[in-house]
């Protein structure tokens, strides 16, 4: 918090160069999420639907109990905690609160969705495959979305229109 009452935050070498730092991995992320998504699946509803419920003609498995488990076990705790560090740079972003809690929300909502509807394509019902997809989507959009704020925050130089929904002391 320090860094950005007392405008450090946009004059910071060693911050911005962890945003920055941080940044290119999360990038990395996104792009291999999504390069290892299309290369299981496209995205369809069929393509998602033969993933996990299997396909004769494309001689695909149905997805285990035991196989989502561990996908869930890893992206469970490895999501969270990528969400978690990338939310909290929001708390120093100079933007109105409504559009924090929509970058802070949407992207913890989408990883669970995107999670979630895995299992539910498997032992619910296909149409789940559409809130597959939204979720994918939306996750990925968001993580995006955070990473552009945190960097436009970090190295715009002026802390100045920082809002926490408070006035800061003198200003």
């Amino acid at each position: 918090m320090r860094f950005v009452v007392t405008g450090e935050f946009g004059r910071n070498r060693l911050l911005q160069t962890i945003v920055l730092l941080y940044s290119l991995y999360v990038l990395g992320l996104c792009l291999t999420n999504g390069l290892l998504f299309l290369d299981r699946m496209s995205l369809s509803y069929a393509s998602v639907v033969d993933y996990y419920l299997g396909s004769e003609e494309l001689f695909l498995s149905p997805r285990s109990y035991r196989g989502l488990l561990e996908i869930s076990h890893f992206h469970l705790f490895a999501m969270g905690m990528q969400i978690m560090v990338l939310t909290h740079l929001m708390l120093f972003v100079p933007i109105g609160n409504r559009v924090k809690l929509w970058l802070i929300v949407l992207p913890f909502v989408a990883g669970l969705v995107d999670e979630g509807s895995g299992w539910a394509v498997r032992y619910v019902s296909p149409a789940f495959a559409w809130s597959k997809l939204a979720g994918f989507v939306v996750l990925e959009a968001s993580l995006l979305a955070l990473v552009g704020t945190a960097l436009w925050a970090t190295f715009r130089g002026n802390a100045s229109q920082y809002r926490s929904g408070e006035e800061l002391p003198g200003g």
